[in-house]
């Protein structure tokens, strides 16, 4: 309600899966819908963009499309470490759109201050807004995006079923997702019914990987030591 005044920069963290994307697309297009430019580009997109305008000559051009907009949408920032070109390019992008009050937004696959090969200014500058964490869904709210997620396929689905996606699969909404679309795939091309027992068979092998207990830390103190 308020881009470019409060929360500038925002920064986006989480593992894969949990909507980082989605929340810049959803971002985007609520500033668009109120007359705002918006831009959204990948890490990989920045660079391309970057050293083509170089070898191209075409450096104002670049400097134009990107510090023109009210709102920035940059994800998966992490790929910048290491690349030290890229980086001073983002720097001064980046200052000149926060000093102007636009609206810089940022995902991440980590939080800002486990990017240790990104320069300390970045990583500072990162700081200075919210940052914000997104953290994989409690079994709940798993089980209410199962639940809108059959209702849009049509489908109805057991809620013992459903149960046990949300409990097997924790940390990614697209694993969720994928389970159920592998049930009901199943259950079309079999002609079996929806069971418990249709679902345990079309998930063996996921069930087992996603069941498989993590290393302790003294199992992991022990081989190591070993």
């Amino acid at each position: 309600s308020r881009p470019g005044k409060a929360y500038n920069p925002l920064f986006l963290s989480s593992g894969v899966g949990l909507g980082k994307t989605h929340l810049l697309h959803a971002i985007g297009n609520a500033t668009s819908e109120v007359g705002l430019r918006c831009l959204y580009v990948t890490s990989e997109q920045f660079t391309n963009d970057f050293i083509t305008s170089i070898q191209t000559r075409k450096t104002r051009e670049f400097r134009d499309r990107y510090r023109s907009v009210d709102v920035l949408l940059v994800d998966d920032i992490q790929f910048f470490r290491g690349k030290d070109s890229i980086q001073e390019g983002f720097f001064h992008t980046f200052n000149d759109l926060h000093n102007s009050d636009r609206q810089i937004v940022i995902a991440s696959d980590r939080p800002s201050y486990e990017l240790s090969l990104l320069e300390e200014r970045l990583r500072s500058r990162f700081e200075w807004g919210l940052r914000v964490e997104i953290e994989p869904p409690d079994v709940e709210t798993r089980l209410a995006i199962l639940q809108t997620k059959a209702a849009r396929l049509g489908v109805d689905v057991p809620k013992e079923v459903l149960e046990l996606i949300s409990q097997a699969f924790q940390h990614s909404v697209r694993d969720l997702e994928g389970a159920l679309n592998r049930i009901t795939a199943f259950s079309d091309l079999t002609g079996m019914s929806l069971s418990l027992e249709t679902a345990r068979h079309a998930l063996g092998d996921l069930l087992r990987t996603s069941n498989k207990a993590l290393p302790t830390s003294e199992e992991i103190l022990s081989l190591v030591c070993s």
